[in-house]
């Protein structure tokens, strides 16, 4: 709709409206009246500043499209938002004027919803005005102010203070498909409820079921409930929200879960040990890669995955994988029942990391949808239930996740497949992982994935502003103080108490943890550092160093390392509370940060990212700049959908439509005409753990 049909919609309601409530004196609801008729005015004063800033954004907008094809990116969303909140209000006064002489006109309550609508017309006004800052202050065509740190952090002090209470009390989740809007509610209520009774000394199900005795005050109190909601999502540390949102791994939620969703023949939890692996050299098979497992923090330790099958086929009923099975008792083999019929390896495999802002859940909670997509692709899936931050922050999840991509390659014969085609999927922080996954196998020499579905990744882990992060001051389920809470656990900064930086690395780290400490400096020095800042030292490229150059390499890449560790920690000093970056900048956590000589080289990546998310921005711009770099890369954008939304497939027809988006761009990957190389389409018969030095 033309955006100057609804502006003059708008000041003809206020008219309209006014001139009803100054009508005779003698009209009902005096007080009222005056209450209705001091909101119009606002309103109109709002509409009439806003109409020039809408036009202006409107004429540049679509300089910071991904393409022609593909409208979408933060100033887009604002200018969407701003006119769902306007034909709210519009709605709302006609009705006003329709039905203020009526008998049962609801006067306060209608006076309560103009005034709260009037109220984040107010707070919309002011995110545009931040959002013309941005304009003006980035380069052309660029949605993040990634070349003045200083300035972005900055804009996030100022947007950060705004009030937020009125966008999560009546006017909750007003921009989303209407269908969604029940749902919201919910979980706001039961957040706030949850977020009162937080700390008493009850199981989880006992605190839900505390929560749902308090919560009627939130219902019939929505002033209330934003306030409340405003304070906890300010004030309440991570565990309160890893609790929060870990209620969806309870078994009543999940038991519902799964009756509701399709029925699969295989679904059991795997633990691999923690053992090294071989694998062959992309450039050259017949060299061999070897990749230790995970050590980040507190040393080796096993990877815990589950597999879906739709099917049940050759391997997944072996003994060899019923042996790493952590389900107890062990899962019944479908293949003793007399009316199963096993089915041949598939050429397909899915590997998945699932969302959770890397704090939070496991793929029990993202079962729903996984079951889906093995039946409609008709393929195994491999969900990896990687170690959760602030306790394992980065790079624990990374190593753990390319573990277990490793893993998957050299046993895909007992998953039931042939892994002739390999497709990584991921939501939010899980498309992160795919990408950085995919990542670290380009950088170790190995086979790269033949695909990548990032459903609304999180490629920034910083808190750089962006017109689309502005919608953390109105997204219920993505507010600003949660999202930089997992942020920084990721990057580290939730692992310990972060002391101010005053001049050295060396000075805040002296007061950490003794065994944090020592746990980094032995990761860095034997792990992480080598792995990420010179792969030839986790490949069989290492044969052509000797021991003693190994020995060298190594101590000066961690001189080199704490030296621009004391820089960094230097060159921050004045971030707002909760904010310090830490590890954030580095390419293996913010992607869209990654020099093109760490891109280059990646399979095929479809993001599928929604309008109304605040981490679109982060998808436009990292589709650039893999387009720009040549690499194949296609960005889908669905519309009135929240971020999580493929969680939510079975509550509205516009998560179906979005869901199927998804699964459509991994079938792509899978029926893709580049042929795997020979030596991945057999299944590995060979022993797989071999513990072995390249040098062997």
């Amino acid at each position: 709709m033309d955006y100057k049909v609804v502006f003059a919609a708008l000041d003809t309601m206020c008219e309209d409206n006014i001139s009803v409530l100054c009508g005779p004196s003698d009209l009902p609801y005096g007080s009222v009246a005056k209450r209705l008729i001091t909101c119009m005015k606002q309103i109109q004063e709002h509409g009439r500043a806003l109409e020039p800033v809408v036009g202006s954004f409107t004429t540049v907008y679509h300089h910071y499209d991904f393409d022609a094809q593909t409208p979408g990116n933060g100033y887009r969303t604002l200018v969407k938002v701003l006119n769902s909140c306007l034909l709210h209000i519009i709605h709302k006064g006609r009705y006003i004027a329709a039905n203020y002489n009526s008998a049962f006109f609801r006067a306060d309550h209608n006076a309560l919803e103009m005034e709260a609508y009037c109220s984040a017309l107010c707070q919309l006004r002011a995110l545009l005005h931040l959002a013309q800052q941005l304009i003006n202050d980035n380069e052309y065509g660029q949605l993040y102010s990634l070349q003045d740190r200083d300035l972005s952090h900055r804009f996030v002090q100022e947007y950060s203070s705004m009030h937020k209470a009125c966008f999560y009390g009546r006017c909750l989740g007003f921009q989303f498909s209407p269908t969604l809007r029940p749902f919201l509610q919910t979980v706001v209520i039961s957040m706030v409820s949850y977020g009162e009774t937080y700390g008493k000394q009850q199981s989880g199900l006992g605190l839900a079921a505390l929560s749902l005795l308090t919560s009627g005050k939130y219902v019939i109190d929505p002033e209330l409930r934003g306030a409340e909601f405003e304070r906890i999502t300010q004030n309440l540390d991570l565990q309160f929200w890893k609790s929060f949102w870990n209620l969806t791994e309870s078994g009543l939620i999940t038991g519902f879960s799964r009756i509701a969703s399709n029925q699969v023949q295989v679904n059991f939890t795997l633990t691999v040990p923690p053992v090294t692996l071989r694998l062959p050299l992309a450039s050259d098979p017949s060299l061999t890669a070897t990749v230790s497992p995970p050590i980040a923090h507190w040393g080796p330790g096993p990877v815990h995955m589950r597999l879906i099958s739709y099917e049940l086929r050759e391997g997944q009923d072996s003994e060899e994988l019923l042996a790493l099975s952590r389900t107890d008792p062990p899962p019944i083999s479908a293949s003793h029942l007399p009316w199963v019929q096993k089915q041949p390896r598939s050429p397909w495999l899915l590997i998945h990391f699932h969302g959770g802002g890397f704090v939070a859940q496991t793929s029990r909670s993202h079962e729903n949808y996984l079951r889906s997509w093995s039946k409609e692709l008709n393929v195994p899936v491999l969900s990896v239930d990687y170690s959760l931050s602030p306790e394992a922050p980065f790079p624990r999840a990374l190593e753990e996740c390319f573990y277990a991509y490793c893993w998957a390659l050299n046993n895909c014969h007992l998953l039931g497949s042939t892994a002739e085609r390999v497709c990584l999927a991921g939501d939010s922080a899980g498309g992160n992982l795919c990408i950085t996954v995919s990542m670290k196998a380009m950088s170790s020499g190995i086979r790269v994935p033949d695909g990548i579905m990032a459903a609304y990744p999180a490629t920034l882990l910083t808190t750089d502003a962006s017109p689309s992060r502005l919608l953390t001051l109105i997204d219920p389920l993505l507010p600003l103080g949660v999202l930089a809470k997992c942020l920084n656990a990721y990057a580290g900064a939730e692992s310990y108490t972060v002391q101010p930086a005053v001049g050295s690395g060396s000075l805040s780290a002296l007061g950490r943890d003794t065994a944090m400490l020592l746990s980094d400096l032995t990761q860095g020095a034997s792990n992480w550092i080598q792995s990420f800042l010179d792969p030839m030292l986790s490949t069989g490229g290492s044969r052509s160093l000797s021991s003693s150059q190994r020995r060298s390499h190594s101590s000066e890449t961690l001189r080199t390392s704490a030296h621009a560790s004391a820089q960094n920690s230097e060159s921050h000093v004045g971030y707002p509370q909760g904010f310090e970056p830490l590890r954030s900048e580095n390419p293996f956590v913010s992607p869209l940060l990654a020099p093109n000589n760490l891109l280059r080289g990646l399979p095929p990546v479809h993001i599928v990212a929604s309008a109304l998310d605040a981490l679109l921005d982060d998808s436009v711009m990292f589709a650039k700049k893999l387009r720009d770099m040549g690499q194949p890369v296609s960005l889908t954008v669905v519309e009135d959908l929240p971020h999580g939304f493929l969680s939510l497939s079975q509550l509205a027809k516009e998560t179906e439509v979005a869901t199927e988006i998804c699964i459509a761009r991994m079938r792509e990957v899978f029926e893709q005409e580049n042929p795997t190389p020979a030596f991945y389409k057999r299944p590995k018969t060979e022993e797989t753990y071999q513990s072995t030095n390249p040098s062997d």
